[in-house]
């Protein structure tokens, strides 16, 4: 494949990045698909019972793409989702199609988090073929996507920064996590990085400032999982993913994001009505990879306690929210780079088949649950008096 020596060669050229920072692994897995490039081959000639569509353009007039399966709520709301909160009843927001399950996710609104990615274009051979790119089957995600009644997937969002980010792959840097946040979240001239959250102090960002800019910002400079969300010109990818959330109205929406040691669910800052339906989601998702081996602890019960939760604070998922009215929340993975250690000290380094198995389960359980248990109007609706 001629990716993985051109891009360092292009990237070269544009940017001054350390030579060292462009090494890439000699033997990529074939399932690791992240590039712009790979990705939009992937769903030309792979995704056949799906629809691919264009829902927006980015700042630098770059397409992002969705896939779609299943049929779409029927319009016919009476209110404004604010307007259902003082009605007490969401069921006049979302119209007729409230049973409906819809099931929303996304991945790489910052551009250098690759695992997410991944993930997805391994759900979608999943949903076309019964099986991930490994061959391996998922039946849960099967059974649980046959019940919903809408699936919406969106493999790259920040086209921006994920295509100036010149590689395919990282290789292991042991515990060394420089080289991952400087093609995420970027690095200056005088070699030192832009860092995180440091990266959110600089919205847009100068890229004249820096040695390289990230793959945080699309390329007007702009995070927009931090947009000016009630500005009157936001952009383009925000208004891109608002559309389609306003026009889809679904239950949940996993933001799939990498910057964290094991899966974790954050809390979101969304209507408290919601959140036992969030609780529910990280009690099962991070019991079930607790009891294989992907937590800090192998304790399923400490895993999923949901007051261990990070709480996320107002970005995209609330805009989302308050704008559809979904489940909307980011889930961070770790990352294929470098090793971190469990709660016993010892080190531990997932492997990308690892990656892959905690992705894939992180939409697996979040399926299972929308099955199972409805969408938003039941969520909210009013418990029954004893």
């Amino acid at each position: 494949m001629l990716l993985a020596p051109i891009f360092p060669l292009l990237a070269a050229a544009t940017y001054n990045i350390p030579p060292d920072f462009l090494r890439q692994p000699d033997n990529i897995p074939s399932y690791w698909i992240t590039t712009v490039p790979e990705v939009r081959e992937f769903l030309a000639r792979k995704v056949t019972k799906g629809k691919v569509q264009v829902i927006g353009r980015s700042a630098g007039k770059r397409e992002i793409q969705a896939v779609f399966y299943g049929t779409p709520r029927p319009s016919g709301g009476t209110t404004t989702f604010s307007g259902s909160l003082g009605f007490r009843d969401v069921k006049a927001f979302i119209g007729p199609g409230h049973a409906k399950r819809v099931y929303m996710a996304m991945a790489a609104v910052h551009g250098g988090e690759w695992e997410p990615i991944a993930g997805m274009v391994n759900l979608l051979s999943v949903l076309e073929t019964g099986s991930d790119l490994r061959g391996k089957p998922w039946p849960g995600i099967t059974e649980a996507a046959a019940k919903l009644d809408r699936i919406l997937l969106i493999p790259i969002t920040n086209v921006d920064g994920r295509a100036r980010i010149p590689l395919r792959m990282l290789v292991d840097r042991g515990t060394d996590l420089f080289v991952q946040e400087y093609f995420n979240t970027g690095g200056f001239p005088n070699g030192k990085l832009i860092g995180w959250p440091q990266v959110k102090e600089f919205i847009p960002l100068d890229f004249s400032k820096t040695q390289f800019p990230g793959g945080y910002p699309n390329d007007a400079g702009v995070n927009f999982q931090h947009d000016d969300f009630l500005a009157p010109r936001r952009q383009p990818e925000t208004e891109a993913l608002l559309e389609l959330a306003r026009r889809e109205r679904p239950d949940m929406i996993l933001n799939m994001h990498t910057g964290a040691s094991f899966i974790e669910p954050l809390r979101p800052f969304i209507d408290p009505l919601l959140i036992p339906a969030w609780e529910d989601y990280f009690r099962r998702v991070r019991s079930r990879l607790a009891s294989a081996g992907l937590q800090h602890t192998s304790d399923p019960a400490k895993a999923g306690d949901p007051s261990r939760a990070s709480l996320n604070r107002y970005n995209l998922d609330t805009a989302l929210h308050l704008h559809s009215g979904a489940l909307a929340f980011v889930i961070e993975s770790p990352a294929h780079s470098f090793t971190i250690s469990k709660r016993d000290g010892k080190p531990f380094r997932h492997t990308i088949d690892q990656l892959m198995d905690a992705q894939l389960t992180a939409h697996e359980e979040a399926m299972r649950m929308l099955a199972e248990t409805g969408g938003v109007a039941r969520w909210t609706a009013p418990k029954p008096k004893n």
